[in-house]
């Protein structure tokens, strides 16, 4: 029985283990749905072999342990996160007109993707440094001191920058877990992302 279901697993792996459409993009695919759709507590090794149509073995070839495969969905999100933020800077407008672009896309992304945003900031994931997973959020981070340094040339960007990530991650967790709409009996984070904007950039030019 046993040889039988390695030979089953070897003619899987034969089968997927080819490019993006091989096994190993198709397990995480199937996380990334199964995040998506039921939460990051959902995301068992089984669950994700069942939803690939693979034995639960067969993960176990390309992710030899759970946290490697949740490492790479979690890196999925942080690709995704800054696919969408690249499509929506623009390029030609004022910097801190872009870092509110950049922070209401990160917010819509946290409360679009409950799961996958909750996933992608486990400590256990981060502390492990599996896939470089820490790393991955930096190009965006790097994007966000550059326009913090052009709006405050005073400041250190870096630790700014950091300060207001901090801001936006401490919204984002509150306010789409329930807290911050019981604290403040508000409707809509935008006025606490403006809030946020304020308190690290200074007060916005009026519009003319």
């Amino acid at each position: 029985m046993r040889r039988d279901r390695e030979s089953r697993e070897g003619h899987e792996q034969e089968r997927h283990e080819q490019g993006d459409n091989g096994l190993r993009g198709r397990l995480v695919r199937a996380g990334v749905e199964l995040v998506d759709a039921e939460g990051a507590q959902a995301l068992s090794l089984r669950e994700i072999a069942r939803r690939t149509g693979v034995s639960h073995g067969a993960p176990r070839r390309h992710f030899p342990t759970h946290l490697d495969l949740l490492s790479a969905i979690a890196r999925q999100g942080f690709a995704e996160l800054a696919d969408r933020a690249a499509a929506e800077d623009r390029e030609d407008a004022a910097p801190r007109e872009r870092i509110e672009l950049l922070a209401r896309v990160y917010l819509d992304h946290a409360g679009a993707r409950r799961g996958m945003y909750e996933l992608m900031f486990r400590h256990d994931l981060l502390e492990s440094g599996r896939l470089g997973l820490r790393e991955t959020s930096l190009p965006l981070f790097a994007r966000l001191a550059e326009l913090v340094a052009r709006v405050r040339p005073d400041a250190d960007p870096v630790v700014t920058a950091g300060a207001l990530w901090a801001n936006l991650h401490g919204i984002a967790q509150l306010w789409y877990r329930g807290s911050l709409p019981l604290a403040t009996g508000g409707t809509d984070p935008a006025p606490l992302l403006a809030a946020a904007l304020d308190a690290h950039l200074g007060p916005a030019e009026p519009t003319p």
